[in-house]
């Protein structure tokens, strides 16, 4: 089950490459760091209750001011867009979002991922209409009980359920479900999920349990490596290992020997993948993070409403990836006394820079 590392398609002369000789490829966007979920891996009720001070209207980046943006890093070498929260459906109109992204020459590929508890059939037609290609659905858990002990709402999985069927039939497949596992807490439900999907044409891909930023007050030993959760599935349904769709896709993938489709394991705790790492990530009010665990972003929402020119900001988009050395998840997994690049600080938390 060892991972198989993919050379990264070459960046063209124009086009900035990091420290690494990793180029820039992707793009996230969090258009919100509001949710009506309060997962315990992303948002704990305890630090995110009903005092808590979420990002002001004004703060927020306009669709307009995120448009010019991911025109800029296109231009860079962007091909992909995601859009993620929070939950990006809180966000009024986020189809016209879509449809103005959607318009941006170079961009290939326009993703959502989202909780789908807003996802209804009109809503997810929209989507799709105004230009939106797939979705991915966080989904923790198949009983009630299982999923409440990790969203911390009282909120039925049929109407998860019911919003990734909408999202099937107004074809924004293949979809992908993602499953953050936590020993302990929801790994009895990873039968019961490769179950149900099984042979629906849905990946359902297996996350694990990450430090990313503080809230959530992370363990190792609440982790559940990826090897033995492939074991629990191999042991009931065998399977084989499938060669990335990709450069620098992040999930290890595995077919079901009989046919009825395949699983995704994200495991950036115990096989590291930084090596093909090619995303920058901005906040919802327009900090560039060149990593999911960093610290510190870069403000171009500032430099933007200084008044800065096309050219000034892709100056500065370019020069932010050039410098970039990110490598955390590979640091972290090293020998005991290895320094990481948070170390001594606090990591940005997930509900604010978006998965």
């Amino acid at each position: 089950m060892t991972r198989a590392v993919p050379r990264l398609d070459p960046a063209r002369a124009d086009e900035p490459v990091d420290r690494l000789g990793r180029g820039l490829r992707d793009l996230r966007i969090s258009v919100t760091d509001r949710c009506n979920f309060r997962c315990r891996y992303c948002m704990p009720r305890e630090m995110f209750g009903r005092d808590f001070e979420f990002l002001a209207r004004r703060q927020l980046l306009s669709f307009e001011e995120i448009e010019r943006i991911a025109r800029l890093a296109a231009g860079l070498g962007v091909r992909k867009l995601r859009l993620t929260g929070g939950e990006p459906l809180l966000r009024r109109e986020l189809d016209k979002l879509i449809g103005a992204l959607s318009a941006v020459p170079g961009i290939d590929d326009i993703a959502l991922t989202t909780n789908a508890s807003l996802l209804t059939p009109a809503v997810a037609a929209g989507l799709r209409e105004a230009g939106l290609d797939r979705i991915n659905v966080s989904l923790d858990g198949l009983d009630d009980e299982s999923f409440r002990a990790m969203t911390d709402v009282d909120y039925p999985v049929q109407r998860v359920l019911d919003g990734i069927d909408a999202a099937a039939d107004a074809g924004l497949g293949p979809i992908k479900i993602n499953m953050v596992v936590k020993r302990g807490t929801n790994d009895d439900q990873i039968l019961p999920m490769a179950e149900h999907f099984r042979g629906s044409g849905h990946i359902l891909r297996f996350i694990e349990y990450m430090d990313v930023g503080n809230a959530n007050r992370w363990r190792l030993d609440e982790v559940l490596p990826a090897r033995e959760l492939v074991d629990r599935i191999a042991a009931r349904w065998p399977v084989e290992v499938l060669p990335p769709n990709h450069p620098g896709e992040v999930a290890n993938r595995w077919r079901y020997a009989d046919g009825q489709g395949e699983i995704g394991v994200i495991a950036s705790v115990t096989q590291p993948f930084c090596g093909g790492c090619r995303r920058l990530r901005m906040s919802a009010e327009g900090k560039l993070f060149t990593c999911l665990f960093g610290s510190r972003g870069y403000d171009l929402r500032a430099l933007m409403r200084s008044g800065a020119s096309d050219e000034q900001l892709a100056d500065a988009l370019g020069g932010l990836w050039r410098r970039r050395e990110d490598r955390y998840s590979e640091l972290r997994s090293g020998e005991p006394g290895d320094e990481t690049p948070a170390d001594g600080e606090k990591k940005v938390e997930m509900s604010y820079i978006g998965g």
